[in-house]
């Protein structure tokens, strides 16, 4: 009994193992994620210290990646931008997730006016690109962590709300839903029971998808200077300080560029290989 349950979980787990892209994206982000867990071990100095004696170094053996203007190891900065990176994907996951899911679910479940209303809203946001929006946000509710997350969370919430929306109005006509309503079912037990289920999958697949997109939306705000402040590290801001540097000491921008590579190119890896492997519409 227990096999047959697990069977379906196995088959896709399996299936995701068979895609080595996906792998790799994971294995990329499990090392972002233990150097941030593990950051003060990894790096024991202060990353934000200043040595000015040994600024624009090349790497060595005492620096491995080199420092910055300001002598600070690009390396230390890099794991603790780690940090701050993983947190800004996290908080505007949880933000877009928290506010998309439940309006997704109301619109395609209640439709008429209800879903007019929303999906027209969803429309005005959607008619601006998500960093532009992002960035008209930033302006306004100025800088820092918290508004860069809440930020880049909100022009997330359209995404999740057509995602579930769209999911939710190819179920909402299913015979258990029809019989969960024929016996008095409240509409927020068939929202939660019946139909949540279904948008998992996908929501799932998107959550994978907005993290690689808010770490990404995040370094383009610091980079710009109108994110993650100096002298906290971040992969952005540090971007955005060598650009005066980029001919005489390119590594100053080229590693935490890489960093950012990776940690987007990671995500989406992984979100395609679980895309993959958990909708039966695709094969390996």
């Amino acid at each position: 009994m227990t096999d047959s349950i697990d069977s379906p979980l196995r088959r896709k787990w399996a299936k995701l193992k068979r895609n080595k892209a996906a792998l790799l994206g994971g294995i990329l982000i499990i090392i972002y994620v233990t150097s941030a867990l593990f950051a003060p071990v990894l790096f024991t100095g202060n990353p934000s210290a200043p040595d000015l004696m040994n600024s624009l170094e090349s790497p060595s053996v005492n620096h491995f990646l080199g420092t910055d203007e300001l002598g600070r190891s690009i390396l230390g900065r890099i794991i603790y931008g780690s940090r701050i990176s993983l947190l800004i994907a996290v908080g505007v996951v949880f933000v877009g997730m928290t506010i998309g899911i439940p309006l997704g679910l109301v619109s395609g479940y209640y439709r008429g006016k209800v879903d007019f209303i929303i999906q027209r809203a969803t429309d005005t946001m959607l008619a601006f690109p998500g960093f532009l929006l992002a960035l008209a946000l930033v302006a306004v509710l100025g800088v820092g962590l918290k508004n860069t997350v809440i930020s880049i969370g909100i022009s997330m919430i359209p995404l999740y709300i057509r995602l579930v929306r769209g999911c939710v109005l190819s179920v909402r006509e299913e015979i258990y839903v029809e019989a969960a309503r024929a016996v008095g079912t409240r509409d927020v037990i068939i929202l939660i029971r019946h139909l949540l289920p279904n948008v998992m999958v996908p929501i799932t697949v998107q959550t994978s998808l907005s993290m690689g997109t808010a770490i990404l939306f995040a370094a383009g705000l610091g980079f710009l200077g109108i994110g993650i402040q100096p002298p906290t590290p971040e992969w952005g801001s540090m971007l955005g300080s060598a650009r005066s540097y980029l001919f005489h000491a390119p590594h100053v921008a080229t590693f935490p560029g890489i960093a950012i590579f990776l940690a987007v190119l990671s995500f989406n890896l992984l979100g395609d290989g679980l895309r993959d492997a958990l909708d039966p519409r695709f094969k390996i």
